[in-house]
Order: structure tokens, then C-alpha cells, then sequence
């Protein structure tokens, strides 16, 4: 499957995510703010990580506040992919007082998914010891995708596919809607698709029955540990095989071991903690 490498992403990926994020939280306007704040103030905020986690999501902060007021500034201590620890100082941003303040719910809101996220997948990265791939999933939140995806890369994991036209995933359902295992694959094979083929199974008898039908990635779904190595076995020089279905950190380790190719982890997305980050403003 296509997956994108590490590294800052264009703007207008997420310049009108965070406007739209802007004016679901402004409304007609920041009253508090507006009524204690003078509009001329300026401010210093200081970007503090108040519990061990790795940062991403920078760039999407910096332009939340942007947006309000482009003469901000945004001096970094930390990068995005770059581990803190209680205490540290992520980044200062300075500008207007009253865009810093009106910016900070929005901007931290997506800092503090997008390290949680980060965070979650650096656990199961160092937990694989490079002995696997650890992938992502599509379970991701509706318009977020590409930004979740991102923070997935920034902690050290894999993306599998960003949408549905980067690859081909036979899934349960589609087994079931086409007939069986094989009558999927030759759909596939009669459909000339141009992109990685990889279909799931979750017995021995559809493992055989698409290791016959000549797939090329498997998908072991919910097998046992002990399982896995006999899928393994059987799929070696025929087929590479990813491994899902109830993966926990305590898991991974075992699920290593096991000579599969890859583990794919839907809670990175879709259950990450968020993480505690804090912005500390006081007046220039």
C-alpha cells in the first residue's frame, strides 16, 4: 500500500480545517476576550508539555494562530517526531494578546489529538523493536484523516492507506457479498487494478483457499498467537502477512516474533489518549 514518508505537510491540507475549527469555536465573536483584553496588547505564550508524550501537530497550531493574526511568531524547542518530557518547553509564540488567547482552545485541541496520537504509536513502535511494521488504519475521525495520518508517521509508525483508491483490502464483507475467497480474487485479477492486492482471513481454510487463488499479502485477522506462527509458516515465500484484531501493547512484542510482516493498529486513531499540553500567556 502507498504510504507517505515523514515530514511537514502543505499547509493547504490543513488551512481550511483549522479556519472551519475557527469559526465553529468564535461564533460572532470572542466576548470574553474582547471585553478583558485590550485590542492593542501583545503577548508571550509558552507551550508547555505537562506529561511525557511526543509532539506533533506544530505546524497546524502555528497556523490556527496565524490565522487570527499573521505577524505571529512561533519559536520551536521541540520538532514534531520529537519526545518531552513533564515540564519541557515545546515552543513560545508571540503576537497579539487577544488572537493568542481566542486562537489557544482551537490550536491546542489539534495539538493535543495529534500528539496523543504520536504518542500512542511511539509505545508501539519501540514495543515492535523493529522486528515489525507497525501500521495505521482508516479508523480515523471524518475530515481529520490526513492530519491524524500525519501524527501516525510523527511517532514512528507506518500509514496503510490513506483512502480506498491506494490499494485493494478484501475484507469479511466483501468476501461475503462476492460468493468466497476466491471469487473475490478473480474479480480483482479480472479487474486489472493497478495497486497492491491484500485480503483477509480469518481461518486456516481461507488462508489456504487464498494462498491457492495466489494472494500475495494476507490479512490474519483475530488468530491467536500460537496461530500466527502456523500462518506464517504457511504463507512464507507465497504471501506476506499483516497481522489485526485485538493488538495491545503487551501483545506486540509476541506478535513480533511471530515473522509476520506487519501489524496494523486501529486504536493508534481512533482510541489515543489526548495529550496534556498547556499555553501559558503573559502581556509584552
Amino acid at each position: 500500500m502507498r504510504s507517505e514518508p515523514f515530514g511537514p505537510l502543505d499547509p493547504a491540507l490543513y488551512r481550511e480545517t483549522v479556519r472551519r475549527a475557527l469559526a465553529e469555536d468564535l461564533g460572532w465573536g470572542d466576548l470574553t476576550t474582547q471585553a478583558t483584553v485590550p485590542a492593542d496588547a501583545r503577548a508571550r505564550g509558552h507551550l508547555l508539555a505537562k506529561s511525557a508524550c511526543v509532539i506533533a501537530g506544530l505546524d497546524v497550531a502555528e497556523e490556527t494562530f496565524r490565522q487570527l493574526d499573521p505577524a505571529v511568531t512561533l519559536t520551536r524547542h521541540r520538532r514534531d517526531g520529537d519526545a518531552c518530557v513533564r515540564g519541557d518547553i515545546v515552543a513560545v509564540a508571540e503576537g497579539q494578546a487577544g488572537a493568542l488567547l481566542t486562537a489557544e482552545r482551537t490550536a491546542l485541541n489539534f495539538l493535543q489529538r495529534l500528539t496523543g496520537i504520536a504518542t500512542l504509536t511511539r509505545r508501539f513502535v519501540e514495543a515492535a523493536a523493529g522486528r515489525i511494521t507497525v501500521l495505521d488504519t482508516r479508523k480515523t475521525t471524518p475530515l481529520l484523516r490526513t492530519l491524524e495520518k500525519y501524527a501516525v508517521r510523527a511517532g514512528g509508525g507506518t500509514n496503510h492507506r490513506m483512502a480506498l483508491d491506494d490499494g485493494v483490502l478484501i475484507k469479511d464483507n466483501h468476501i461475503r457479498l462476492a460468493g468466497g475467497v476466491a471469487v473475490a480474487l478473480a474479480r480483482i485479477s479480472k479487474a486489472s487494478v493497478e495497486v497492491p492486492v491484500e485480503i483477509e482471513v480469518q481461518s486456516f481454510a481461507q488462508l489456504e483457499e487464498a494462498l491457492a487463488a495466489g494472494a500475495t499479502r494476507i490479512l490474519a485477522d483475530n488468530f491467536s498467537d500460537a496461530e500466527l506462527a502456523e500462518v506464517v509458516r504457511r504463507a512464507r515465500g507465497r504471501a506476506r502477512v499483516e497481522v489485526s484484531g485485538g493488538v495491545t501493547i503487551d501483545r506486540v512484542a509476541a506478535i513480533a516474533t511471530s515473522g509476520a510482516d506487519f501489524v496494523s493498529i486501529g486504536a493508534l486513531t481512533h482510541s489515543a489518549p489526548a495529550a496534556d499540553l498547556s499555553l501559558e500567556l503573559e502581556l509584552l
